[in-house]
């Protein structure tokens, strides 16, 4: 299952036998001034994997912010998500995401990265 609405993402998935994984996690983000790198989009995650719970936060400036499902997936693995999980089935809820980060950074398509944000 998964809940997109802007600003809030939802994903939950229930275990299928002994040898699977479930997670129920929310992440929350909205815009903020970063007092070092300017408009930046902060991201706050909650949920429970297998049954521990998490919660966690990041923040990535406007340049970088269209990383934030690595960031998230690697939040997710540290906190007992199997590391070839995959979550395909929530493409579509992805590409809105991704679409409303846009949206709200006011990022265009073409945008420059800031070459320190790539080492």
């Amino acid at each position: 299952m998964a809940i997109f609405k802007p600003g809030y993402l939802h994903i939950e998935r229930e275990s299928l036998g002994p040898h699977d994984f479930s997670y129920e996690i929310v992440i929350k983000y909205q815009v903020v001034q970063d007092p070092k790198e300017g408009k930046s989009m902060q991201f706050d995650m909650h949920g429970q994997i297998n049954g521990k719970d998490f919660k966690e936060s990041f923040t990535l400036p406007k340049d970088m912010a269209f990383d934030f499902a690595r960031v998230g997936f690697k939040i997710a693995v540290k906190n007992g998500m199997p590391k070839d999980a995959t979550i395909w089935s929530m493409h579509k809820q992805y590409d809105a995401m991704f679409e409303d980060v846009r949206k709200q950074l006011g990022h265009e398509l073409g945008d420059p990265v800031k070459p320190e944000h790539l080492e």
